[in-house]
């Protein structure tokens, strides 16, 4: 288990350092004198992109799942947890979108994207480190068959019309 929480944690903070640093090379296309340093940059954005950070990514979501059916997570926190990784998924989705749209003709990133792209990321990965390493005492707001595992089962095994 101790090779899956490390390799867990280095995807992660490769997918974060990435999500917070992406913005930073947007910025940049603004300022680029003629069309090679134009595709230089295209090219290390997408490389970064499809070669590092969406790997890491990737490997981070799988290993947790890893790390959940190893470890039988099913406190509050861990819950509030995956909504953050949620939203995180969500911005390395939003920032694909960002980079296929950037690198057309006439397209800049403005400073104020940029600013705010990367506090709210570093909010989402900070959030998610808190919530981790503080484990805090949530209270369980779902009904308490929603943390048994199992539950589902027995949740909607009436709603089946072709069991007996």
């Amino acid at each position: 288990m101790i090779w899956v929480k490390t390799l867990h944690i280095a995807a992660i903070a490769i997918w974060s350092a990435g999500l917070i640093c992406l913005p930073g090379l947007y910025v940049q296309r603004a300022h680029l004198p003629d069309d090679a340093s134009l595709h230089r940059l295209q090219g290390m954005v997408r490389f970064m992109y499809v070669a590092l950070v969406s790997p890491a990514a990737f490997l981070a979501v799988g290993s947790g799942t890893a790390l959940i059916f190893m470890q039988e997570s099913f406190e509050p926190w861990f819950s509030v947890k995956l909504v953050f990784v949620g939203v995180m998924v969500t911005v390395h989705i939003l920032t694909g979108l960002v980079i296929i749209r950037l690198f057309e003709k006439g397209n800049v990133y403005p400073v104020w994207r940029f600013v705010a792209v990367t506090v709210v990321t570093l909010l989402i990965v900070g959030a998610i480190l808190v919530v981790v390493l503080a484990k805090p005492a949530i209270p369980n707001l779902l009904p308490e068959a929603m943390s048994e595992p199992g539950a589902l089962r027995r949740i909607v095994e009436g709603l089946n019309p072709f069991q007996r």
